[in-house]
Formats: structure tokens, sequence, C-alpha cells
């Protein structure tokens, strides 16, 4: 039996905790299972990707981790659409189960390992203890904004450059936000999914078929609250990238030329996984106007895969590049934006998925982003306690052996760690 043991202070993330839930037991209760492999159809449980990510090595997978139970619970939390599981080997080895789910329920990811345990943190020294890992990069900011400036309460190298993988979207719903307040963009316009724009998984949209129409405020929410990649190239499509890059600029980006030209989702997957390996080094060595031209060449449907994954990329220049402080910049912005839209939609939308538990009363508002590519992983929150101070936590890691830096499990432990400890 599963059972919660902490929650979230935002209405809106409470939605799925039902089918989370359900997910989670009966991959407790499939790991229970004698016998090898998965007695159904795994497409019954499992969305296509991740199966197709897996190809015939899910039942092997499914089997090493069965041989280590049977498995008791310890403790569930659950948070919107993702869950996390202690639980208890025979011999008590203690195990981390992690699950994340679409709309529909069906199964995104799914992971088991050794448990993963958070040091605690009493004071920065130890956060700072806690970012030392060999051949890993790590930048943070943490920060309370007073009169429109940062006032730093803990930082490591946070206006260096690194890779920040899906937090470009903080640009993308900025631009959309001006598009709105202007008129040429509405939230109950549609957009339309066309085989150029399908992406990879993190996200759902790219399972729909082509012609699908949805509405701005769904897909700009889906990009937002699940970090769907093809909801993000829609948006992109929709404005330009010349109004990207203007959001940011407007955002106070150190140096907004390394985001030009500012590549979609699909851009990313097919120049550094795709079948064509000679894209990748064309646009390392690249100009600008090499890179516009070679962007306009692969203007079609995607060739890469969920397995072609398999090694970083951002030490040749391919990522959406921000320093701790770029991001801090970026999620103020966001902030501001949310007290411009007189409908309540950018706040409902970046609100939605606080990543972590959050006490509502100690926080009343928390905005989350999360960012990962092979090798590269970052989480930010943006807090706004009840007096109506914003406070930001970013945390950014990479590193060229992607085992080093892990899924990302432990840098959002810290990030809860921060929170719920160290924040004044």
């Amino acid at each position: 039996m599963l059972t919660t043991t902490e929650t979230s202070g935002a209405d809106a993330t409470t939605a799925r905790r039902p089918l989370v839930e359900s997910r989670m037991r009966w991959a407790v209760e499939m790991l229970a299972e004698p016998g090898p492999g998965l007695a159904e159809d795994p497409r019954d449980h499992f969305v296509a990707a991740f199966v197709d990510k897996h190809g015939d090595g899910l039942s092997a997978l499914l089997d090493s981790w069965r041989a280590q139970g049977p498995f008791t619970v310890e403790s569930y939390t659950p948070v919107a659409h993702k869950g996390w599981a202690t639980l208890i080997g025979p011999t008590g080895d203690r195990f981390t189960l992690s699950i994340v789910i679409d709309s529909s329920g069906l199964i995104r990811g799914l992971g088991l390992g050794p448990e993963l345990v958070i040091p605690p943190l009493r004071d920065w020294d130890e956060l700072d203890a806690a970012l030392d890992v060999p051949g890993v990069t790590s930048t943070a900011l943490v920060a309370r904004l007073v009169d429109d400036r940062w006032v730093s309460l803990y930082e490591r190298s946070p206006d260096r450059l690194m890779p920040t993988g899906s937090a470009y979207k903080l640009y993308l719903l900025r631009a959309l936000a001006r598009a709105i307040e202007a008129g040429t963009v509405r939230w109950d316009e549609e957009l339309t999914l066309l085989p150029q724009l399908r992406s990879l998984p993190t996200g759902e949209m790219q399972d729909l078929p082509d012609g699908a129409r949805a509405t701005v405020r769904e897909v700009a929410h889906k990009m937002i609250a699940m970090s769907d990649n093809t909801a993000a190239d829609m948006v992109l499509h929709r404005l330009g990238r010349d109004a990207v890059h203007r959001a940011v600029v407007d955002s106070g980006h150190q140096d907004p030329d390394v985001l030009r030209p500012f590549l979609s989702s699909r851009e990313l997957f097919e120049i550094g996984w795709g079948d064509d390996p000679s894209l990748l080094p064309e646009w390392s060595a690249g100009d600008r106007a090499q890179r516009y031209e070679l962007l306009r060449r692969i203007e079609r449907p995607l060739t890469t895969r969920m397995r072609d994954l398999n090694r970083p990329v951002y030490h040749l220049g391919l990522d959406w590049f921000l320093s701790a402080r770029d991001v801090a910049n970026a999620l103020a912005g966001v902030w501001r934006d949310t007290t411009r839209d007189r409908t309540g939609t950018i706040r409902e939308i970046v609100t939605t998925y606080p990543g972590v538990p959050i006490d509502g009363e100690r926080w009343p508002v928390a905005v989350f982003k999360g960012g990962s590519s092979p090798g590269v992983v970052m989480f930010c929150w943006l807090l706004v306690d009840p007096a109506g101070v914003p406070h930001v936590v970013v945390l950014q890691q990479c590193g060229e052996d992607p085992g080093q830096v892990g899924d990302g499990l432990r840098l959002r432990g810290l990030g809860d760690r921060i929170i719920h400890s160290l924040l004044p």
C-alpha cells in the first residue's frame, strides 16, 4: 500500500496524483510478480517512446529489477505528474523508484536504482560541498529580489554560461506573453502540429497525429508544466525566432548572441544525434550565417530516436546557454509577465508544477522549470513569500560523462533541501 508522505500547497498539482499513485502501485506489484518479462503488452502501460527507447531490452531491464526484490514500500512522494518511492529489498537494501506519467496516465518514465540519499543542508558551506562532484561543473545562485535587484544569499560561478536544456522555454513563454499583450496572438487561437514540428519527449504532443490542433493556452501549458518539446517547437514556429531573440535581450541575458539563432528542440536533436553525422561539426565550426543556413537545410521531419541520445554535445556548442544569473533574470521577467496578464493564464501555467513539494503557506507562489540533455541537468525555482518578495534558486550541472551527472534526482533533492532548510 502506498502512503503519501508529502503534499504540495498548489491545488493544481493534485489533479494527477490518483493516476501517479495507481501507476506506482502497478509498478511495485509488477516488480513482485514471479516469472520473466512483462505478462501484458507494455504499450498498455507505457507510452510508445519509452517502449521504443528500450526496445527488446525492456524485459531484461524489468527482470534485473525484479531480481532485487521483493520490495516493501517505505514512503511515497507525488508531485503533479511525477512520483518517487523508497523501496526496501529483502536484505534491507534501499532503492528509489521514480515514475513519470502523461496526461492519459501512461508511464513515460520509470527508473529503479540504489536509494538516493540527499545530504542535509544546515548552511551554505554544506551546499557548496554537496555540489562538488568530480568531473562535474556546478553553478548556482540563491537570491532574493530587493528593489528590482537580486541580493545573493549563495552563489557559485553565477555568471558562467552553462548548457541548460529546457530552461530556454522561459524565453518562449516571455515572447508569447508579449505577443498576447500586443494582441497578435490569442490564448484561444489554435495551433496545428505539422510533421516538421514533431520532436522527441519530454512531453506527449509528439504522439499526436499530423494536423492535430490545440489552443495556444493548452500548448503553452504543456510546454511549461510538462516541458513538452513539441509544444515548445509549435510556439516557436508561431512566434518566429526574432520574437524570441527580443525576449532573450529584454530578459537581460549577459550575451544574447550565444542564443542566436534560437534553436528548436527538434533542431537540437537532429543536429546532435540525427542520421547525418556531418551536422554537428558543421554547427560547431559555423558562424551565425552558416548556422542559419544549416537550420534551413534541416527543415524536415525528425530522424533522431530516443535511443540515439547517448552522448553529450554541449561541449561542441550545441545547447541553450545561460548563466545562473541569466536564469534568475528570466524567472523574474516571467513573474512580471504574470502581473501584466489580466487573464491570469500565465500565472496558472507557471505555477501548475512546482518541481518538489512546496509549503503553500510559506511560499504562496512557486514557479519551477527543469532542463536536461545528455550530460546536462538544471533546476530553477522562483518562490514568492507572503510579503510578496520573490526568491530564486538556480542549480546547474554538466559533465562529459552523463553517468556523473545522473538523472537529476540528486540535484532536484538539493533544491528541495535549499527551499526547506536554507531559505530565510
